[in-house]
């Protein structure tokens, strides 16, 4: 024997005298015949575990040249509930302990399938795959996973790898289809490709894909998201602070800080007083031009009542109401597009925003639930989550979601929230949390505490306030370090 490791000999591994070998202990009875040329030395209740964890040798001993067959392709390589489906040279359903191999009468390797650890097991091509599990799957035991399940895939791919990848996948379909005999598949999968990039019209079987050739395509994931974190804020009374800050003087100041730390959040950063300077007492502009018109646009506008008092519209007027504000919020800087749509994705870390050609329907579709989440605080935070989540500018989103956000709390004489620099981590963290989970109440929790802290100081003396959100470690960045206090408990 080549090796003392009885656990599974294969005779398609073994040398003709050790096959002869182990043939002999077989009929001693010292060794146990699993299938045709596989011997084991383990007992029977061992074999399921041992298929398991040994399938891949298992199988290319058995189906030398088979290729992993549609539906278990589609899902990785893995049985699908208990069946392993493999291309070979005729059709046969097999068993085996604690596996099902289901053998079908189709084509072996072909271009870019991959052999598995090596061995004569290949694991096909994705092009391969999509047009494998477009074919029509008749019978007890379904071959092929269908249309809606590749077409759910292909928009999976599309969010993950963008237009190039699907692209890419096309170009080798073409290729690949006629030596597979499969020029039918090809077209069903062209279409669905042309569907999700939206160059076609064709008939998407799944939410998500009747979303994307809808009139106005729009992102179905995302307003699923809406609809949960609508659910939520219809069904969570939210406390909601009156408005502070009623003076001329007290909403200058309040405006000013409000600019202040929003734009701190997006990383253009200036001392406060060098910000107060500039803002707030007419001193020129010599440093960071543009950086500076960035604080006066939002500064503008939280302080403007026509702006500052403008809620979000629903429906199709949403479209012009946005770009209008994001126009003059960023009207000093030209290279960013004030008004205008965004024409490349854009993303923070891991989180790919709304595609550019789902901006409009996402905004319109999911505008159309703000008249169902009840006005003030809950609006507020829907108004800004829609925004931030579409992010449909190039830049300035976020300062544009919270003057949203705000405007929506002055119309209902609520205080309008600062999100200081302190908390910038915290905030961003249950953004992350309810785009990736789903779950709104870290989201919800947050945003009612700083709500609160913003309500809690006084804004009639700017030197006061913000001597006193400097105690309260306001303009700190470290967490590790730093808790934000509250002045009316924390200072007392």
């Amino acid at each position: 024997m080549t090796t003392g490791d009885e656990s599974l000999l294969l005779y398609a591994e073994l040398f003709p005298a050790e096959i002869r070998s182990v043939q002999r202990r077989v009929r001693e009875g010292t060794l146990k015949r699993i299938a045709p040329g596989v011997v084991t030395g383990l007992p029977e209740e061992a074999w399921p575990s041992l298929i398991a964890r040994e399938r891949i040798r298992v199988l290319a001993a058995l189906y030398p040249k088979a290729v992993i067959g549609p539906r278990s392709a589609f899902y990785g390589g893995a049985p699908n509930e208990g069946v392993m489906y493999l291309s070979y040279t005729y059709s046969k359903r097999v068993a085996l302990p604690g596996l099902t191999v289901q053998l079908l009468d189709g084509h072996g390797p072909a271009q870019g399938d991959a052999p598995m650890m090596g061995r004569e097991l290949y694991f096909p091509s994705m092009p391969r795959v999509l047009l494998e599990n477009l074919t029509v799957s008749r019978g007890k035991f379904k071959k092929s996973v269908g249309q809606a399940a590749v077409e759910q895939r292909l928009i999976e791919t599309y969010e993950a790898r963008g237009e190039e990848a699907l692209g890419a996948l096309r170009d080798q379909a073409r290729v690949l289809a006629p030596t597979l005999g499969l020029e039918r598949e090809f077209a069903i999968l062209d279409g669905l490709i042309g569907g999700v990039l939206g160059t076609r019209k064709s008939a998407m079987l799944t939410a998500a894909g009747k979303a994307l050739v809808a009139a106005i395509p729009h992102d179905a994931n995302r307003l699923a998201l809406f609809e949960k974190l609508a659910e939520e804020l219809r069904s969570v009374p939210l406390k909601q602070p009156a408005a502070v800050a009623e003076s001329e003087q007290g909403r200058l100041h309040a405006a000013f800080l409000e600019s202040y730390f929003s734009n701190f959040i997006e990383g253009t950063e200036f001392g406060i007083e060098e910000a107060r300077g500039f803002v707030l007492e007419g001193k020129p502009i010599t440093a960071r031009p543009k950086d500076s018109h960035d604080l006066i646009g939002v500064f503008r506008q939280a302080l403007n009542p026509g702006w500052a008092n403008q809620t979000l519209s629903f429906g199709e007027p949403v479209l012009n109401q946005l770009r209008d504000r994001h126009a003059d919020q960023m009207k000093e800087r030209p290279e960013v597009g004030p008004g205008e749509f965004k024409a490349q994705a854009n993303r923070a870390g891991s989180i790919e925003f709304v595609v550019p050609r789902l901006v409009r329907g996402t905004l319109v579709e999911g505008s159309k639930l703000l008249p169902t989440v009840p006005p003030g605080t809950a609006r507020a935070l829907f108004a800004m989550f829609l925004v931030s989540e579409v992010h449909p500018f190039a830049d300035g989103n976020g300062r544009l979601a919270r003057l949203v956000m705000n405007a929506e709390l002055s119309v209902v004489d609520s205080c309008r929230i600062i999100v200081p620099t302190l908390f910038q981590e915290e905030y961003l963290d249950c953004l992350r949390v309810l785009t990736r989970e789903g779950n709104p109440k870290p989201f919800l929790s947050a945003m009612q505490r700083i709500h609160e802290w913003t309500a809690a100081f006084d804004y009639e003396d700017l030197d006061k306030v913000i001597a006193d959100m400097r105690a309260c470690n306001a303009f700190e960045k470290s967490r590790t370090f730093h808790k934000l206090l509250f002045p009316a408990k924390d200072l007392l």
